[in-house]
């Protein structure tokens, strides 16, 4: 994992989660011996139906729609997605200014969003999360 996206490929977990940094494309996960092996099984039998090995997930999650046959798998993953966006603040003073915020939405809020709403909010895909208990239980 190499570049100066480095900060943003990541694979990490905890007791109810796995965490993908965005940055990361599908031909790295399945390169990555930290990514679990149930996980790239369902990259390369149901992500690869749509989704070209290059993609990056946080390509892939922008453009996103829900007819996508990877959409449908990400659901069954009870996945959500952390992203910035740009927020008015109260600044020194009680002057407003717009900064950015993270925010942690399902998949399917996410989805929801239309790109024109994506760009104006000035969204940036940070990470994936996928639910342990839905891994274990999605069936490959």
């Amino acid at each position: 994992m190499e570049g100066t996206n480095r900060d943003f490929k990541y694979f990490m977990q905890d007791t109810g989660s796995v965490y993908l940094g965005a940055k990361l494309s599908y031909a790295e996960i399945l390169q990555d011996e930290m990514v679990n092996f149930k996980y790239k099984s369902i990259v390369e039998h149901y992500i690869f139906k749509d989704t070209d090995s290059e993609t990056t997930l946080e390509s892939q999650l922008y453009y996103m729609t829900d007819d996508q046959f990877s959409y449908r798998t990400y659901r069954q993953l009870k996945a959500k997605v952390k992203i910035s966006i740009l927020k008015e603040k109260k600044g020194f003073g009680g002057k407003k200014k717009a900064g950015y915020q993270s925010e942690i939405m399902k998949l399917e809020e996410f989805v929801s969003m239309n790109l024109a709403q994506k760009k104006a909010a000035g969204v940036v895909v940070q990470e994936l999360i996928l639910s342990k208990l839905a891994l274990m239980a999605f069936s490959v």
